[in-house]
């Protein structure tokens, strides 16, 4: 069969653009390469419906192990009973729980898209918020969570479930406090770590489990594995709707959940993506995983301090976890504008709206950035300055196309002393 050189000869271009460049998006991280070789094999072939042991097809008695070691690698992390592999994205996982929990129409409550939530949290472009009754909460002036507010419509809205979690928050959760008003009023704790449950997993963030009925995340991010989702349980309890097996008997929630990934929201499972993610969950039990997360955190601070010196305004002044937000209104530079140029530097991040924005979500008066990913690389606490400096370097000069290409040439060069896959030449 002829090579497909026009497909492949593309994969090398955007190899090297990632070699290249400095990658500053929050939500992405450098797989392994042997995360990356195992979702090229085969058990791409294998349908296999159901789950490991009780499948709709045969042939399944391989990968009921592959799912079997991801299922119990993720386990033993966060110390769960019970864990799904199967979601193919972080918002399956979480219209997995949504249609484990709620009927339509009903009410929850979620962080505010506009102040840093997620789109699965209630968004009305979503199917969150097109569903069901979205109740959203905010932060503070000061950027950290509106807990008082959260209380206050909690109590008066009485949701059926509380979403705790962000894509564009830098501080950590009071998931005590908030499990305290859920019990209060009767709802479900859902707790989102997409985004920080890489340092949860190392011990260095508050750990939800403690206080949340179910938790999901993606697995890539800080996880630093393939692109995908999951969902668990620290603890299984039964369904509190009362809703009934065929047989009469009470479903646990680890059986609605079950029943919503499949035959719920999805068909087919994608066993050579949950074989990779059985392989990145084995490298998050290693010891040099742990030193990662707290390299991580360090990274994040140094660069926090360093936009900080350079006049820069960080939401919540500051950061607890792998990300900060950055309102650049006091630069006269949107969030569009900052990402586009900083492209052309081949430094990547994304426009975010900050709290209280004055510009559309396409435009926004923010920037967010984060260190997963050039941690991976190998970047350490004294790189961040001059990183941050190459940045505001671009973002002074936005008209300067000298500037910006010097700043390019700058950055591939700097790059090439933190190889990327050098196995693959």
């Amino acid at each position: 069969m002829q090579k497909d050189t026009q497909l492949f000869d593309l994969i090398r271009r955007e190899l090297e653009r990632q070699r290249q460049g400095i990658e500053l998006i929050a939500s992405e991280n450098f797989a392994s390469l042997e995360t990356i070789q195992a979702m090229g094999t085969v058990p791409t072939n294998k349908y296999a419906e159901g789950y490991p042991g009780k499948r709709y097809y045969g042939g399944c008695e391989v990968v009921d192990e592959i799912e079997t070691l991801a299922i119990n690698r993720l386990k033993k992390i966060f110390n769960c009973s019970w864990a799904n592999v199967q979601p193919h994205s972080g918002a399956q996982a979480n219209g997995a729980v949504f249609l484990a929990i709620m009927k339509p129409g009903e009410k929850f409550m979620g962080l505010d898209l506009s102040m840093g939530g997620h789109l699965t949290h209630g968004s009305p472009a979503n199917f969150s918020g097109k569903t069901y009754q979205a109740i959203h909460y905010g932060v503070t002036k000061d950027g950290i969570v509106d807990y008082e507010q959260l209380e206050s419509k909690a109590r008066t809205e009485k949701p059926k479930m509380i979403i705790c979690g962000a894509s564009a928050y830098s501080r950590d959760w009071d998931y005590k406090r908030i499990r305290a008003v859920a019990d209060e009023v009767g709802a479900i704790v859902f707790a989102d770590i997409a985004h920080p449950a890489g340092l949860i997993a190392s011990g260095l963030l508050n750990d939800p489990f403690d206080h949340c009925h179910i938790v999901s995340s993606t697995t890539h991010k800080t996880l630093r594995g393939p692109r995908g989702g999951i969902i668990m349980l620290r603890h299984d309890f039964e369904n509190p709707w009362g809703i009934k097996d065929p047989k009469g008997n009470l479903r646990m929630m680890s059986s609605l959940l079950d029943l919503a990934v499949f035959p719920g929201l999805q068909g087919g499972p994608l066993e050579h993506i949950i074989a990779a993610k059985a392989v990145a969950f084995g490298e998050i039990l290693s010891e040099d995983f742990k030193s990662y997360g707290k390299q991580i955190i360090s990274n994040a601070q140094a660069m926090a301090k360093a936009f900080v010196s350079r006049g820069y305004n960080l939401i919540s002044n500051g950061t607890d976890n792998h990300l900060m937000l950055i309102d650049l209104r006091n630069k006269s530079i949107t969030g569009k504008k900052a990402q586009e140029t900083l492209d052309r530097a081949h430094i990547t991040v994304n426009r975010n709206s900050v709290p209280l924005d004055d510009k559309s979500h396409f435009v926004t008066s923010g920037m967010r950035a984060g260190v997963p990913a050039v941690t991976t690389r190998g970047l350490k606490e004294a790189h961040m300055e001059t990183v941050v400096g190459m940045i505001d370097k671009v973002l002074m000069n936005t008209d300067n196309e000298a500037v910006i290409s010097s700043v390019k040439e700058e950055v591939k060069e700097f790059m090439q002393q933190f190889p990327l896959y050098p196995e693959l030449g």
